[in-house]
């Protein structure tokens, strides 16, 4: 399940900003920072029960604003506390009236320059990984879930921004590194040492970086400036493919920042058909879009109040569940059922109600319908050559690297295991049986 990928920072992708929760792998707990008075609490979501409810876990010291809480899948939320050039990392767990607290360790970033953050949830679920970002280097640390602690598993030149899973394992991780003025996608093995394989490269000048992965289907979700150098654009791939990447028209919404946020799971081999959730902030207010690649066109729908905005999943059957947070309703998740689905479940709403403006309050943006394509200047012909842009990985003598069902050789770790998937040269790559129109 793809969920809640880490927005970019600030001046790297102009994204539109971090998402209001993070969601295990498996959708059973969220964590997030909830306002309380001047200061923030971590606070845990159940959300695999028959209603979602919340618990706050004040720990052993007030939240601040700028800490990090990531849910694990046994139900403890891991929160991150920046304190003095160091950031500590700690487990809260429920125990009857009080919080429990588990301390893990710290990391020292001496240098000011030196960001630290936590990276999406890992599948599984059991660990969390931080990304440390230094003036020349990026850092990969195993902060909960290890053996022995802390553990600092990869180093990589460059400064590094993103982070996607490639696989469902949590071994490979795509970060986004910039080198020389530009950023492109490369994946990082945590299971040898940090070998680092470039993943992305479109062409020499171009920024290309990859925003959510779905390993199920293959499907990548990137955003890059080679089809109109100087403005980042929308595009899909496929992990693995010979097809070019593809700039969808449809995405190009005038005056909108659009964000990928969650990618539907369980299609198997078939990317085209997976249903991918966007998040558009307009100078109206934000709003949900749904897109599939076979289907070249966005529907719109009303965000429901209170959403916790860039956070949500979707469930294998095509239902989009969107947490939010009112003052009636402090734990609450809309499922947004959309057309089209082959399986349905009765009795949940197909659309979370807007929110009515309040008094002084600009009303929510005029969303269109959700049966008609994004107005992008028209609406061309599904199957017309004007629908999409095309660029293939590859540009010139550049070796492209891409994931597929190759074995590699055992990991490191002497369980004797099969290893995860290894990034192969595109010429070397078994990829006619990944193929797919």
């Amino acid at each position: 399940m793809t969920v809640c990928a880490i927005e970019p920072e600030a001046g790297h992708e102009g994204g539109a900003g971090r998402a209001g929760c993070a969601i295990t792998a498996d959708g059973c707990y969220a964590a997030r920072l909830a306002p309380a008075g001047d200061s923030f609490v971590p606070e845990r979501w159940t959300l695999d029960g028959p209603e979602p409810y919340a618990v706050r876990l004040p720990g052993g010291g007030p939240g601040e604003p700028c800490a990090e809480v990531q849910p694990l899948s046994d139900g403890r939320v891991l929160v991150r506390r920046p304190a003095g050039g160091r950031h500590t990392f700690s487990l809260l767990y429920p125990t009857g009236p009080g919080t429990g607290e588990l301390p893990l360790g710290a990391v020292a970033c001496p240098d000011e320059d030196t960001r630290l953050r936590l990276l999406p949830p890992a599948p599984g679920g059991e660990r969390a990984y931080a990304l440390a970002v230094g003036p020349r280097s990026t850092t990969v640390w195993l902060v909960a879930g290890g053996a022995f602690g802390l553990q600092q598993l990869a180093e990589v030149p460059g400064r590094c921004s993103g982070g996607a899973w490639l696989d469902r394992e949590g071994r490979m991780l795509a970060l986004d590194r910039e080198m020389g003025g530009r950023s492109k996608a490369v994946v990082v093995d945590l299971g040898r040492g940090g070998e680092m394989s470039p993943l992305l490269q479109i062409a020499d000048g171009s920024d290309d970086r990859v925003l959510l992965a779905d390993p199920d289907s293959g499907l990548l979700l990137i955003r890059s400036d080679a089809p109109s150098p100087g403005q980042d654009r929308l595009g899909w791939g496929v992990l693995g493919s010979t097809l070019p990447v593809r700039f969808p028209r449809c995405l190009r919404l005038a005056d909108c920042t659009v964000t990928p946020f969650a990618v539907q799971p369980g299609q198997l081999l078939t990317p085209e058909r997976c249903a991918v959730a966007l998040r558009v902030d307009g100078a109206l207010g934000s709003w949900i879009g749904v897109w599939r690649p076979a289907e070249r066109r966005v529907d719109h729908f009303p965000a429901p109040a209170g959403w916790l905005a860039g956070s949500g999943l979707w469930t294998a059957e095509g239902e989009l569940r969107l947490p939010y947070s009112t003052g009636a309703v402090p734990c609450g998740v809309a499922v947004l059922r959309v057309p089209g689905q082959e399986r349905r479940r009765a009795g949940l709403d197909v659309r979370p109600p807007a929110r009515p403006a309040r008094s002084g309050e600009r009303a929510a943006p005029a969303a269109p319908s959700g049966s008609g394509p994004a107005a992008d200047g028209g609406a061309p012909s599904p199957n017309g050559p004007a629908d999409e842009e095309q660029l293939p990985y590859c540009s010139g003598d550049m070796t492209d690297f891409l994931l597929t069902p190759h074995a590699g050789p055992t990991g490191h770790d002497g369980s004797g295991a099969s290893s995860a998937p290894r990034p192969v040269p595109l010429q070397q790559a078994p990829l006619a049986r990944l193929v797919t129109k």
